[in-house]
């Protein structure tokens, strides 16, 4: 009898809601709330949001095109999309505050959809870039941008997951992608996705034709290398080897048991055929943790190093298989 009592006394039904009370915001306070951190985000970006438009010649006639984008640097770089300026004649951009200027290409990278273009103008209003590793799905975001010509339009959503990978016009994947559900369409381009404090997150690229809601951002720590490297050298060269990929977390007893300097790594999800890659031995499942020694945390890093690995040089990879620290030698090809 008193099993059954004690059963019948943690099942019993749930409390009744509490009775409205003042320390319990308003519907229109919440409402207000979210008006407010949409307004806030908007208000810091929009000074550095532009329109870019460009012209190109398509099977021997001039045509025309525009995208959005976002100064970045006090000096005038700006970011946006490489198929937003690829193979553009001439590129005028469009300041929040009605200036237009003439800008130079900086240096393009199809394979991430990448660019940084310049201007040269003063009083300038550079964004604040934030990081995107330290976001969570389910987070605020903004997206701003001059879809079909409309200045500075901003749409709303909300972070609907990372690490997706989505392939670039190049064919490549670009790895680590943020999806949102902010509203994005033609002309949004190269335009910032920003969290409620105006910090960008990402680069917004490209929509799903036909669906509602799945829109996709390059995210602003692979767009911070990249600019790096398009503002120094005007391209990227990288090694490449042949992986689909999402970053992980690693088990905390893992991390003890191989006393690991990094907490995550980065899962490969599909090997392709005859890449350098499958010429090492790699698997589906396996964590890759170190490149040539140094620790990877995440795929922007991973990234990063094959950047500066050279093609062609052999060179060692750590991986996780199961439980198991396997290393293995693979020789990068140049992409």
């Amino acid at each position: 009898m008193s099993s059954a009592l004690e059963f019948l006394s943690h099942n019993a039904p749930a409390p009744e809601p509490r009775p409205f009370s003042a320390d319990f915001p308003t519907d229109a306070e919440l409402l207000d709330s979210y008006s407010r951190a949409v307004i806030g985000a908007a208000e810091r970006v929009s000074p550095s949001v532009v329109n870019v438009e460009t012209q190109f010649r398509l099977r021997g006639r001039e045509a025309g095109g525009s995208g959005s984008g976002f100064i970045f640097t006090p000096d005038g770089f700006i970011l946006t999309n490489s198929h937003v300026v690829h193979g553009a004649l001439r590129m005028d951009v469009t300041l929040s505050d009605g200036r237009r200027c003439r800008a130079s290409l900086v240096g393009d990278d199809p394979d991430t959809d990448l660019a940084v273009i310049r201007v040269d103008a003063p009083n300038l209003a550079p964004a604040v870039l934030g990081d995107s590793q330290r976001i969570r799905p389910g987070q605020l975001v903004v997206a701003i941008g001059n879809p079909y010509g409309f200045q500075c339009t901003l749409t709303s959503g909300v972070v609907s997951a990372l690490g997706r990978s989505l392939r670039a016009q190049s064919g490549r994947l670009i790895d680590n992608v943020i999806q949102t559900d902010a509203a994005l369409n033609p002309g949004n381009s190269g335009g910032p996705l920003v969290t409620s404090r105006g910090e960008v997150i990402g680069v917004n690229t490209a929509v799903i034709r036909g669906a509602q809601g799945i829109c996709f951002a390059t995210a602003i720590n692979t767009a911070k290398f990249v600019a790096a490297r398009l503002i120094r050298d005007g391209f990227i060269r990288r090694g490449r080897i042949g992986i689909v990929a999402q970053d992980v977390p690693l088990p905390r007893r893992v991390v003890r048991f191989h006393h690991l300097s990094v907490e995550s790594g980065v899962r490969v999800e599909e090997v392709q055929p005859s890449s350098p890659a499958a010429a090492a031995g790699l698997l589906r499942g396996d964590i890759i943790i170190e490149l040539a020694g140094r620790p990877i945390a995440g795929i922007d890093h991973l990234h990063r190093l094959l950047t500066e690995a050279e093609p062609g040089t052999p060179t060692t990879i750590a991986i996780l298989r199961g439980v198991e620290k396997v290393k293995v030698e693979f020789v990068p090809k140049g992409a």
